[in-house]
């Protein structure tokens, strides 16, 4: 019950800070979905971290070292430190200019205008929805997996099904709703103030329960030793994570470059000058993330209790590492607090994305091809409203069925985006990208994808390759070959177009 009152805490903390966000909110849809441009540098790094490290982060990770070991670390951790700052360098801030000189609410308004064409932005809305569910899904598999285990004999007769631990459904359900309320009042504004919030609460306690748990192990040198005696191949790089595989891991975090959750929060600077403490802040912040779970995955491979019985049985719960470590080498109270952390870094995401998605579909399909000239402001932010709560109930849905793995799920989610960020590149610096070459490039990578992702039984297959490769190597190569040929064969942009976006500098 301790943790299960600590966890109910912070959700109404949370609601607290939304609420707050909401006497500043301005009524109209540019500050519904962009807080009218007024984000500054430290907001700007807190909403923009906290919408990039989610349940994949701390949930996935702590998982995903359990099983492979310490190379998880380089995989994605050093590799999203270099790769995320260089695409907020080259990428980000490039966007930005273009978004506000150019009024721009989404990336999808970017890329109809660039190639000039309206169909465009109907092959990308199924594409960006499509991959952000599996991104959304991460989130909720993360939380209902973390905190059934950590208030395991709150409610025994309430849920005998989970030990009297609150089942993953009904957290879900609650984060959802907890999400759709702060967001729905304050929109971006509610979601950078709320994302500012919790991103402080995570790496606080990221760094707390390494601190914890590795004190009840003896500390961290006890703890490391007793996994170099029982499972040294866990401390090795090459053994789990082969040369080329860790080459291909490069790829993935070129997916932030796409998401369109950090492309809304990149629009949402007050200058360009915010960007520099993301910049130099990101890469820094992984580190303070990534390494305490990831050294947490790796000593849960051989934490034993007095008893000498694994702390992780070796028949347990997907993604439930984390919680396991936590619930019984920590204090309820820390545990409690702990698993509202876990909930922090999972919502920061949810927030963005729920309303990320909510702005594509208000603006770039109804307010764009249904009535353009009927909408008011009050009615776009109205419907921004209805559909976070479709997707909130699709995704809530979605959840219900059988869990994967969150890493995994994630992987493939990032690895569709990444293959859409060639498209952007070329988009900012390749003035002879043309349309039939970006729709080329869109069908190419949402096809084998698709494709991919159902002979890996939808992420139900670890380790999957295709002809010896990752599913990220074939996607973006797949999706280069189609953007370059199909442009190279194909009418360049007008004249217009080019000036426009690649204005003549005087």
């Amino acid at each position: 019950m301790t943790q299960l009152a600590v966890i109910c805490a912070y959700l109404l903390a949370l609601l607290a800070v939304g609420w707050l966000a909401t006497r500043l909110f301005q009524g109209t849809s540019r500050d519904y979905f962009l807080a009218s441009h007024s984000i500054g540098p430290i907001m700007l790094l807190m909403s923009i971290f906290g919408t990039t490290m989610t349940a994949f982060a701390l949930v996935g990770a702590t998982g995903e070292s359990y099983r492979l070991g310490i190379g998880v670390l380089g995989m994605l951790a050093s590799w999203s430190a270099l790769v995320h700052t260089a695409v907020f360098f080259f990428v980000g801030i490039k966007l930005w200019s273009i978004g506000k000189r150019l009024g721009y609410l989404t990336q999808i308004q970017y890329f109809r205008d660039r190639f000039e064409s309206n169909t465009l932005g109907l092959l990308l809305f199924p594409a960006l929805v499509g991959l952000t569910i599996p991104y959304l899904l991460t989130g909720l598999l993360g939380a209902g997996s973390v905190v059934v285990v950590l208030t395991q004999g709150a409610l025994p007769d309430l849920f005998p099904a989970t030990a009297g631990g609150i089942p993953g459904w009904l957290t879900n359900l609650t984060i959802s709703t907890v999400v759709l309320i702060y967001v729905s009042l304050g929109g971006l504004r509610g979601a950078a103030w709320a994302n500012t919030f919790q991103t402080i609460v995570f790496l606080l306690t990221g760094v707390t329960a390494t601190a914890l748990i590795a004190g009840k192990l003896g500390g961290a040198q006890a703890a490391t030793q007793a996994v170099l005696a029982a499972h040294p191949e866990k401390l090795i790089l090459g053994d789990a994570v082969p040369p080329l595989v860790f080459l291909a891991y490069g790829l993935i975090p070129l997916s932030v470059g796409t998401f369109p959750h950090v492309f809304q929060h990149w629009l949402t600077a007050r200058s360009a000058k915010a960007f520099k403490l993301t910049i130099v802040g990101h890469p820094l912040f992984i580190a303070l993330l990534w390494t305490p779970c990831v050294l947490i995955g790796v000593w849960a491979t051989s934490a034993v209790m007095p008893d000498g019985s694994l702390v992780v049985p070796l028949q347990h719960a997907p993604n439930s590492e984390l919680g396991l470590m936590v619930q019984k080498l920590t204090t309820p109270f820390i545990g409690g607090l702990l698993g509202a952390g876990i909930l922090a870094a999972i919502m920061s995401s949810l927030d963005s994305q729920f309303l990320a998605i909510s702005s594509i579909f208000t603006n770039d399909i109804v307010g764009h091809y249904v009535s353009s000239d009927r909408l008011n402001d009050r009615q776009r932010v109205r419907l921004g409203r209805l559909f976070v709560v479709l997707i909130v109930a699709v995704t809530f849905g979605l959840s219900l069925l059988e869990p994967r793995s969150v890493f995994a799920l994630g992987v493939w989610c990032f690895s569709g985006f990444a293959a859409l960020f060639p498209l952007v590149v070329a988009a900012l610096y390749w003035k002879r990208t043309t349309r039939a070459g970006a729709m080329a490039s869109i069908l190419t990578a949402a096809a084998v994808w698709f494709l991919l992702f159902r002979d890996s039984n939808y992420a139900g297959v670890a380790g999957y390759e295709f002809l010896g490769l990752m599913p990220v190597v074939t996607m973006t190569l797949a999706a280069i070959v189609a953007l370059v040929g199909v442009s190279l064969v194909t009418m360049p942009p007008t004249a217009a177009t080019i000036e426009k976006f690649f204005p003549t500098k005087h």
